[in-house]
């Protein structure tokens, strides 16, 4: 029953993990957007910067469960 359960954790890590890698990725293009705003800009990479992090979280716990989930 655990592996199922690490199984799931894996699947759900890894599809969080590419939202917040897609989300990183719009906020890059809108903070390198000369015709955004200075605030628009910093706010982009403000969210940037949090969406590299969650992105590298769920990453991170993302193979904490498809290893646990191999045992």
């Amino acid at each position: 029953m655990e592996t199922v359960k690490n199984a799931a954790n894996y699947v759900s890590e890894t599809v969080q993990g590419a939202g917040s890698e897609a989300s990183k990725e719009a906020n890059k293009q809108v903070a390198k957007d000369s015709h955004a705003t200075l605030g628009t800009r910093a706010s982009a990479t403000k969210d940037m910067i949090g969406d590299k992090f969650d992105q590298k979280k769920h990453e991170t716990s993302a193979d904490v469960h498809k290893e646990a989930a191999k045992h």
